[in-house]
């Protein structure tokens, strides 16, 4: 090993796309992938970046959907992923389907025929010393025991996650403020942390009646869960007694309703999710709940009947580190700098977003090993937002998340040939989010291009 060459941990979608950038800018890259000597529960295939279904990588609309947005933008800067996606692609109407088994043996193949990359068939059970040169960590949300315990030990013990119970997030544009108010309880902190939802007696018992009703998601048998009491479900909150949600997330208490005489029989509160507050965390609302399910049941709270939701609820296994508390800008480890970390363990969710978040980590890392400085994406861009949300958002309230347009700076509003302001919404506010970030992302990749 030379200081010349860079190690990444992890053969997936973010692993291979961050090896594929660094060697496509003359740097020696060796990739240390696990199978086929050991699989996680999830994988069976013994090729490089397995997806596990062949709709994994979701809508290819570049114009009104962030991921299919998130796609282009990787296209445009010579993705490895988005290219071998395209050339084994199935039908499926607008979104981006493969063949899964053709996809990951053409990634396989190019990744083992670049003259630049090798990959070793064994287990990492330690990160790398701060001597050892440059490393970029992309070992996924199923990281191995003995790794994800060296991790844990480098982070101090206090920022590793084996399960993200998942709360639903809403776009706060959404949520019914004729309806709901700002309070934090009692008044403490400020005024705007809390967005408050009331419920009526009635409303709160067909509420309950409905969770106890609703479809779940099984559990796979390797990633049950033991509970904790700060961590259930709400279902199974409400499987406890029909009033228990009324003495945890759904407490009335400390509220005063603007809006009515009437004191609320029960509350929902939404916290603030991001830096720019256009996201809302539906607080306790952590479920199994099929998604369909979700958006049926939670669009029952009063001032939540429209709300459109950026992220719904989830408990699964997942390992992944609170990067806004442990990440620079570069996705360097704050206190080990010559580590980086990439893909699905630094709480990007999905895959698409594993292979942008991997993409920065591999241009970044070849460009300082060439003794230059790493431009970093718009802010306005997919690429730019997403990283935003590992680097900028609150670590206290740090979740996995997928792209969405809540994490992108707003959109002015447009001035109307009377002279008013108009301020854009929906299909309009979509399009003119995407155009903005795709004229950026090309500036962008003029200046980093090979």
């Amino acid at each position: 090993m030379t200081s010349e060459t860079l190690h990444i941990i992890g053969g997936g979608l973010a692993g291979c796309e961050a090896a594929w950038q660094a060697a496509q800018r003359g740097v020696s890259v060796v990739i240390h992938e696990m199978k086929p000597l050991k699989f996680s529960d999830a994988h069976k295939n013994e090729n490089l970046a397995e997806l596990v279904c062949s709709n994994s990588l979701r809508s290819d609309d570049a114009l009104h959907n962030a991921v299919g947005l998130l796609h282009q933008e990787l296209r445009l800067a010579n993705s490895l992923i988005l290219s071998c996606a395209d050339e084994t692609k199935v039908p499926a109407g607008g979104a981006l389907a493969v063949d899964r088994n053709a996809f990951a043996q053409l990634v396989t193949e190019k990744i083992k025929f670049h003259p630049l990359i090798s990959v070793i068939s064994e287990e990492i059970t330690e990160l790398p010393s701060a001597d050892f040169g440059s490393v970029i960590i992309a070992s996924g949300p199923l990281t191995s025991k003995p790794l994800a315990e060296s991790i844990l030990s480098h982070i101090n013990n206090n920022a590793l996650s084996f399960y993200d119970a998942i709360a639903p997030v809403v776009f706060k544009e959404s949520i019914n403020f004729d309806v709901a108010w700002f309070q934090s309880r009692y008044d403490k902190g400020d005024k705007f942390d809390y967005i408050n939802c009331p419920l009526s007696k009635e409303q709160y018992y067909a509420f309950v009646d409905a969770l106890l009703a609703a479809e779940k998601v099984d559990f796979h048998d390797w990633e049950k869960p033991n509970y904790f009491d700060g961590c259930l479900p709400i279902e199974v909150m409400a499987e406890r007694g029909r009033d228990t949600l009324l003495y945890g997330p759904m407490k009335p208490v400390g509220l005063t309703n603007p809006h009515s005489t009437e004191k609320p029989f029960a509350v929902v509160q939404l916290r603030q999710d991001n830096k720019e507050d256009t996201l809302r965390n539906i607080v306790g609302f952590q479920t199994k709940l099929k998604h369909g399910e979700q958006k049926r049941i939670f669009q029952m709270i009063p001032g939540l009947e429209n709300a459109e939701f950026a992220r719904l609820g989830g408990i699964h296994k997942n390992t992944f580190i609170n990067s806004p508390s442990l990440l620079d800008d570069h996705l360097r480890l704050k206190s080990q700098p010559n580590l980086r970390f990439a893909g699905q363990i630094t709480g990007c969710e999905g895959y698409v977003e594993s292979t942008a978040i991997g993409f920065l980590a591999g241009y970044f890392a070849a460009t300082e090993l060439k003794g230059l400085s790493p431009v970093l994406p718009p802010r306005t861009t997919a690429f730019g937002s997403m990283l935003a949300h590992l680097t900028e958002t609150l670590p206290d309230d740090y979740q996995p998340m997928n792209i969405n347009f809540g994490l992108f700076p707003a959109i002015e509003p447009v001035i109307t040939p009377n002279g008013k302001l108009r301020h854009l919404k929906g299909a309009d506010k979509k399009e003119a989010l995407c155009q903005r970030a795709l004229t950026d992302v090309s500036s962008w990749i003029k200046d980093i291009s090979l």
